[in-house]
């Protein structure tokens, strides 16, 4: 069946749901509140001001059923090989949980527990030395991942390293980055499954030349002989990625040792439990009661019934600001495909914009058009309960702009003056967590790669490749000896640009 076939009773749904006001719909059904809610753990989703009703839910659990999403899901757990284009099995969930008795997912458990193993010894050695500060060398999932945990992780005094992130390669930001840091005191770790990621290779060159050599530094790489080629580091120094681990999912490998260097290894592994605990839920429960699974449906009934074309995420945490930068890489590039895993057309629309930004300061920048724009963006709005700042007062008024954000949102306000009406009707998620540790946050990234996954099941397309990452750089690797002077770039515009850039 073709997914636009698939996805057809969805909008028939959508036009009967529309005919009737959010703020209706909520209040026409009053046990909505409780039903429309699920918990996990330390982790409770509200959905009951998404725009659909009882009725809508059981076509998008029948959706659901109908790609075989239970089968489909152990299949991922018991790695079978999911990434159909590059022939690979999918097994991050491996790096933190023992939920299947396939013999390929017991073996990459038991290298996961491995690498961990090496991990705590190289912390430790590190820990009576005389380096107070790591650099963590890498991008795109060796990156965004760790620095988000470490930003929403790492107490308010430093622990017992301070760790930096350079990901960019412009020059600017290794400049940055090292201003203040004594290279005698600093430590560096490159990350990068192939070893050949021209970023990470141009800074880890800069970090190795001001540390005046390679003996303070790791690396963590599938390709260890390219490593330890490249930058002469031993191989006790460089810890192992696998090939069944994509890079926006890496974080719970070796790819972490930057979080289990800022907040411990004890605290790492908690995070790893938080994963696994979500995982058991996922692949044990239900679709009706499945958490990953609501939102996973609940993001194809935006997308595809109502045709909402963005998706916010609004943590209402100062420690969750970088998520919505995390999320953009693990929804876009998982879900940013226009061909099914056959290598026919979608026939749908695929995945949406996702961008976002902590409240409240996001309210006073572009919460003005969430509000009165002509354009609906569905939104996560989450929220952590237990606070840790002893500033109870700002914690009360964080979550009274947490909860009135969302119920105007959904309800909007008339006036005689057009221009202080709110139409309402804009549809959010609650996610709540009960304190923000790293069981919690554990628990919370699982989640959000759970329904990516379960998304790309109703769209038919591959969520574990990124093809798309790649043209620019083999552009930009011919043009860089035209930039030297060189060579002549093909394209007349690009040979205009060059002409500028090069100052002739």
């Amino acid at each position: 069946m073709s997914t636009d076939a698939r996805l057809s009773p969805l909008r028939a749904q959508a036009g009967r749901v529309t005919q009737t006001p959010l703020h209706t719909l909520v209040a026409d059904d009053p046990a909505r509140a409780q039903d429309f809610a699920l918990r996990v753990g330390p982790v409770y989703a509200n959905f009951a001001r998404q725009y659909y009703d009882r009725e809508a839910l059981q076509a998008l659990f029948g959706l659901a059923q109908a790609v075989d999403a239970p089968a489909r899901l152990k299949a991922l757990f018991d790695g079978e090989k999911i990434n159909l284009t590059e022939g690979r099995s999918v097994l991050h969930t491996a790096l933190r949980s023992d939920l299947s008795d396939a013999p390929v997912a017991k073996a990459a458990h038991a290298q996961a527990l491995e690498a961990q193993v090496r991990m705590r010894a190289l912390i430790d050695a590190l820990a009576v030395s005389d380096v107070t500060d790591i650099v963590s060398v890498g991008i795109g999932g060796s990156d965004l991942g760790p620095r988000l945990a470490v930003d929403a992780l790492s107490g308010p005094a430093p622990g017992r390293f301070r760790v930096h992130f350079l990901s960019n390669v412009d020059g600017h930001a290794a400049q940055r980055t090292l201003a203040g840091l004594d290279p005698s005191r600093t430590a560096a770790v490159l990350i990068s499954k192939t070893f050949g990621t021209q970023e990470t290779l141009l800074n880890g060159a800069i970090l190795r030349d001001w540390l005046g050599g390679t003996e303070r530094l790791y690396a963590v790489s599938a390709n260890v002989e390219r490593a330890a080629q490249a930058f002469s580091i031993p191989p006790e120094r460089i810890l192992p990625m696998w090939d069944w681990v994509g890079g926006r999912y890496s974080l719970w490998s070796a790819v972490g040792f930057p979080i289990a260097l800022a907040i411990g290894m004890d605290a790492f592994e908690q995070m790893l439990a938080g994963a696994a605990e979500m995982d058991a839920h996922v692949l044990r429960t239900p679709i009706e009661r499945n958490l990953a699974a609501w939102h996973a449906l609940t993001s194809v009934w935006n997308r595809n019934a109502l045709g909402y074309s963005t998706q916010a995420v609004l943590p209402y945490d100062e420690r969750l600001k970088l998520l919505s930068n995390y999320l953009q890489q693990l929804v876009m590039e998982s879900l940013g495909k226009s061909v099914r895993t056959d290598g026919s057309p979608v026939e749908a629309e695929t995945v949406p914009v996702w961008w976002g930004g902590a409240g409240t300061d996001t309210q006073h920048s572009f919460f003005q058009a969430l509000h009165q724009g002509t354009s609906i963006v569905p939104a996560d709005f989450i929220g952590v309960v237990r606070a840790d700042a002893p500033y109870p007062q700002n914690h009360r008024a964080l979550h009274a702009n947490l909860l009135a954000q969302t119920e105007a949102f959904a309800n909007g306000q008339s006036s005689d003056d057009p221009h202080r009406a709110y139409a309402g009707g804009r549809p959010t998620t609650m996610i709540l967590l009960d304190a923000l540790t790293p069981f919690s946050f554990g628990a919370l990234l699982a989640l959000y790669e759970h329904s990516v996954y379960l998304q790309s099941l109703v769209w038919g397309i591959n969520a574990f490749d990124q093809f798309g990452v790649e043209l620019g750089k083999q552009v930009a690797s011919r043009l860089l000896p035209a930039l030297e002077g060189q060579a002549q770039a093909d394209d007349p515009v690009t040979r205009e640009l060059l002409g500028l850039l090069r100052g002739s």
